[in-house]
């Protein structure tokens, strides 16, 4: 069986703009938790020297978050992968440098 998320209103809470406001959370929230689906965060640490070969690999919902971590020649790499791709990328993150490396699961994607 198949299956998809409808969100219905009346015409007459639609009309109501607190409601209609309310509808839109909603509606927001549930996107988020549909394009969450099938998705994970990865969450790693670079030595400077290391990141152009890190970012080879990582595919990015956009493009990846680099943070700076208190040790100047390390950085914080973050990034939205498939699921179905981090078993074969992990190894291949490792290989190129990463430590540190965090696989976390997604609740929602607002995009």
């Amino acid at each position: 069986m198949e299956s998809n998320t409808q969100l219905v209103a009346n015409k007459e809470s639609w009309a109501d703009p607190w409601k209609q406001q309310k509808l839109g959370d909603i509606k927001m929230l549930l996107d988020g938790a549909i394009n969450a689906l099938g998705k994970v965060g990865l969450m790693l640490n670079v030595n400077k020297a290391n990141l152009q070969a890190v970012l080879g690999v990582l595919p990015a919902l956009k493009n990846p978050t680099i943070s700076h971590l208190s040790d100047g020649e390390w950085l914080a790499v973050n990034t939205i992968l498939d699921e179905s791709t981090v078993r074969t990328i992990i190894p291949r993150l490792k290989q190129a440098g990463a430590e540190g490396i965090v696989e976390y699961p997604l609740n929602k994607i607002v995009l």
